[in-house]
């Protein structure tokens, strides 16, 4: 097996499994810039993937075939954004600790998930989801010598629709008035109300928009990746997408360079026995590599990133 056929085996894998991390982490970079630590990004991604794994097993009941992922992707951009409010007003309205309301939409998440799991199904997890997303070949792409067999031959389309959301995040954060509003109540709101700007309800709409993208992240992880939903169909990919935004610092382009590299380091445990350097390592040590990288990232990089000034601080017009 030479370089090539290495490459070919772990980049398509690689770029699968950062799709999710990539849309998870993009909603952590809307919150966060806004001034409002969201912990809860593992619960919102639970929550998407509970509602995408029912609603593409409903959907296939109604007849709607190949449509029933993406129909489970609009419930679930609609469903992470609803879930996300209690979060918002205990961040914001009520001014409680921000990192303890996320935990507590972690643990809400994961004990409401799988009751209606076993309400609706009689059972610890759904039934496998036949329509899944499909692969294909990006056309015109993937007839580029050696990079269109390795990125755009037999790909999914969900991992180039996250890549584009990056860059249309970057667009809207660092490009648009709406993106100038949001950075400034995260890093001084002060000033921003004193400009005008509604920081309460520019930080409410910035949590919202960023479970949507949580519950979108957790949706195609069960379409393309779990094909069904359990207790531990996540598993600490909400907290690995946390990682790659802090990673990232902040920044949606850093944010999806970072879940690349998480979804590098999770390719290895798929495709680690195919490759001949890899294949007489224990299962284990591949398994929790993307977790140990986690937390080499972190200790390593994370002293040098620099939140949002405000980020964590609830806001009080009137008081310093």
């Amino acid at each position: 097996m030479d370089f090539f056929d290495i490459l070919a085996l772990i980049v398509p894998a690689a770029i699968v499994s950062a799709a999710p991390l990539i849309l998870t982490a993009l909603g952590g970079v809307f919150s966060e810039r806004s001034g409002v630590v969201n912990i809860g990004l593992e619960g919102l991604m639970m929550f998407g993937a509970f509602l995408g794994a029912i609603f593409t097993h409903y959907g296939e009941q109604w007849g709607l075939g190949a449509a029933s992922p993406w129909m489970s992707f609009a419930v679930a951009i609609v469903g992470g954004a609803l879930f996300a409010v209690p979060h918002a007003v205990a961040s914001i309205s009520l001014k409680a600790d921000q990192v303890v309301s996320g935990v507590a939409l972690n643990f809400l998440a994961a004990g409401l998930s799988i009751f209606l799991t076993k309400k609706l199904f009689d059972a610890g997890q759904t039934p496998d989801i036949q329509e899944r997303i499909g692969k294909g070949d990006i056309p015109v792409l993937s007839k580029i010598p050696v990079i269109g067999d390795l990125f755009f031959s037999n790909a999914y389309s969900t991992s180039f629709v996250a890549i584009f959301l990056a860059f249309v995040v970057w667009y809207i954060i660092y490009k648009t008035p709406f993106g100038l509003r949001l950075r400034s109540v995260g890093e001084h709101p002060m000033a921003a109300d004193t400009m005008g700007i509604n920081v309460n309800k520019t930080r409410y709409i910035s949590v919202i928009i960023g479970g949507a993208f949580a519950g979108l992240g957790g949706a195609i992880y069960v379409a393309s990746i779990a094909g069904n939903f359990t207790q531990s169909t996540i598993s600490g990919q909400g907290f690995m997408a946390l990682a790659a935004m802090i990673f990232g610092k902040w920044h949606p382009l850093g944010a999806m360079g970072a879940a690349l590299f998480f979804g590098l380091a999770q390719s290895l445990s798929i495709t680690g026995e195919q490759i001949p350097l890899l294949k007489d390592i224990p299962d284990v040590y591949l398994l929790i590599a993307p977790y140990v990288l986690t937390i080499l990232a972190l200790a390593g990089f994370v002293g040098r990133a620099d939140a949002p000034k405000a980020s964590g601080q609830p806001y009080e017009k009137g008081k310093r």
